[in-house]
């Protein structure tokens, strides 16, 4: 078996699709249609949560945070199960979902998701230090090296992928980028966003067009596969989402003060 996953999820309808397409992939699954959840996550210790951001007792996206906040918990991939895309896709990555899927989605599409999840985390137990990492970023001489070469940046191009490789395996939509690297700049939009990445991508992908390191995500935003390393010691990331600081008041305005102008 390729492991135990709990399926959260009240409108059973929905549990049971997720569950016929999970067994069919060989992963035993539990269904559980409440967020009172963490004490059994202790004990069973899954090896993935599928969530649904709106359940009857409370929010799916909330449970996330606290899931994120249980050491024991803290690594164990998560994916949200939303009933529509734009608001909670952006929440859901905020409090720290590895991924998000659209209700109604196809048994090919969640099966897809959670085997890229799956891997990722198997990617990370692989290559957990400096052996493994392609891509030194060095915060202190803002010095970027790709495999051994020294990669000349903007300060915005290295601030994103710095963002993105500390957040690796998650799925950023341009707006939680914008607020993230370009924070208070005025007169970028979204496509802001898609123009520093593609410049990013001819810089450090070995083939433009087919990238392995910043994957875009159709429909809702970018994600960092690669393997980084950063040579100063104890140089965390203070960001909203690590710090445990964003809340449900930040994500709303998030969504709806984008700005206007042009890149």
């Amino acid at each position: 078996m390729m492991g135990l996953v709990f399926v959260v999820e009240a409108e059973g309808r929905v549990a049971r699709l997720a569950q016929r397409c999970l067994e069919q992939a060989n992963y035993t699954v539990r269904l559980l249609p409440t967020i009172d959840i963490i004490a059994e996550s202790l004990r069973a210790l899954p090896s993935l949560l599928l969530i649904a951001t709106t359940l009857p007792d409370g929010s799916g996206i909330e449970l996330t945070g606290r899931i994120r906040r249980v050491s024991a918990l803290a690594k164990t991939p998560i994916i949200l199960l939303a009933s529509s895309g734009g608001e909670d896709h952006f929440a859901g990555l905020e409090y720290g979902a590895d991924d998000c899927i659209t209700k109604p989605f196809t048994p090919r599409e969640l099966q897809s998701r959670v085997q890229a999840v799956m891997r990722r985390v198997s990617d990370e137990e692989a290559f957990p230090g400096a052996e493994g990492g392609e891509i030194v970023i060095d915060k202190a001489a803002m010095k970027l090296s790709v495999r051994g070469n020294e990669v000349p940046t903007t300060t915005l191009e290295f601030r994103l992928i710095d963002y993105l490789a500390r957040h690796r395996g998650q799925v950023f939509t341009r707006d939680v980028l914008l607020d993230a690297v370009w924070g208070e700049m005025q007169f970028v939009t979204p496509r802001s966003v898609d123009a520093c990445v593609r410049r990013v991508r001819n810089k450090i992908e070995p083939m433009r067009g087919q990238p392995t390191y910043l994957k875009t995500l159709r429909g809702v935003g970018y994600r960092f596969d690669g393997v980084a390393v950063w040579p100063s010691a104890g140089d965390n990331c203070t960001c909203p989402a690590c710090s445990g600081a964003i809340g449900p008041s930040r994500a709303a305005h998030s969504t709806t003060s984008r700005r206007r102008g042009s890149a």
